[in-house]
This record gives C-alpha cells, sequence and structure tokens, in this order.
C-alpha cells in the first residue's frame, strides 16, 4: 500500500462514519424527520428511484459525521463533508441499481451494498491523498468485512433492524 497503516484507518473509520450514523440516527429519532431523497418517485419500470430508506436525515447525519471525525483527524471538515457524501452517493448508486434488480427498499446485496459506497470516496479521497488502484481495493475489501462485521453486531445491539 502507498499509505501509512494510520491512514488507512482513518479512511476506514470515516467510511464506518458516514454509512453508520444514517443507521444510529434512525435508530434514535425513528421516522421523525426521515423525507425520501427520491419523494417517493416510481419510475416507469414501476419501482422507486432509490427506495424509502434512503433519506435526506442520512445523507445530513453521513456528512456530519465524517465532517466532525475528520476534523479531529485533522483532515479538515471539508475534506469529511465531501467524503461522507461520495460515500452516500455511492450508497445511492447501489440503491438505484438494487431497485432496478427488484431488490426491495432496504434488502441485501453483499457486496453492492458495500463496494460503491466504498470506492467513490476513496476516488475522492485520491485526489488529495496518495491512494494507488490497490490500495483503494484493500481498503474496500476491508470496509466490505468490517461493515459485515458491524452490521451484525449493530442487529444483535438492536440497533439495526436486519442483520446486514
Amino acid at each position: 500500500m502507498s499509505i501509512s497503516l494510520g491512514l488507512a484507518i482513518e479512511l476506514l473509520l470515516l467510511l464506518l462514519a458516514a454509512n453508520g450514523a444514517p443507521v444510529l440516527l434512525a435508530r434514535v429519532l425513528g421516522d421523525r424527520g426521515n423525507f425520501p431523497i427520491d419523494a417517493g418517485l416510481v419510475l416507469p419500470d414501476g419501482r422507486p428511484l432509490f427506495g424509502r430508506s434512503k433519506t435526506w436525515r442520512g445523507l445530513v447525519s453521513g456528512m456530519a459525521a465524517c465532517a466532525v471525525l475528520s476534523t479531529l483527524l485533522g483532515t479538515g471538515p471539508l475534506f469529511g463533508a465531501l467524503f461522507g457524501a461520495s460515500s452516500l452517493a455511492g450508497d445511492l448508486c447501489s440503491s438505484f441499481l438494487k431497485r432496478r434488480m427488484g431488490i426491495a427498499s432496504s434488502g441485501r446485496a453483499t457486496g453492492l451494498d458495500q463496494i460503491p459506497e466504498a470506492v467513490l470516496p476513496l476516488l475522492y479521497a485520491r485526489t488529495l491523498m496518495p491512494l494507488d488502484a490497490l490500495t483503494i481495493a484493500v481498503l474496500t475489501l476491508l470496509f466490505l468485512l468490517g461493515s459485515l462485521l458491524m452490521s451484525r453486531w449493530m442487529y444483535r445491539l438492536g440497533i439495526r433492524k436486519q442483520p446486514y
């Protein structure tokens, strides 16, 4: 890898923050402030654009969590907010593809659920950091494995509704 272990850990923590904050906030707030990004839009294929689980609250909380964490790590709030936005944009891409494939909102698609939300922010980080393709691939694989483990842990704690 072309980066230090410390930077690799920081990037993984940012990925987990971007994707964990919306889940934690949903547990705390329930349905309050839960406005779908797609506003319930249904495409001609009869399926939602993204689905009811992709909300403005989730987008803002993921960006905010990354901005705060990135500030604490020394890379600054703007980097963190854009990193979080990139991760959640990847998540929206996954949701769009899953709806086209007939997978329901919050349905499982291992790999498709994790890879875009890791690759997009890492490509953004590459514009400012020495990340090569191998490093991005390794970090994406580590994020995939870590998010699967974290999802099960959050399910056992009653934070997630599904173990994935």
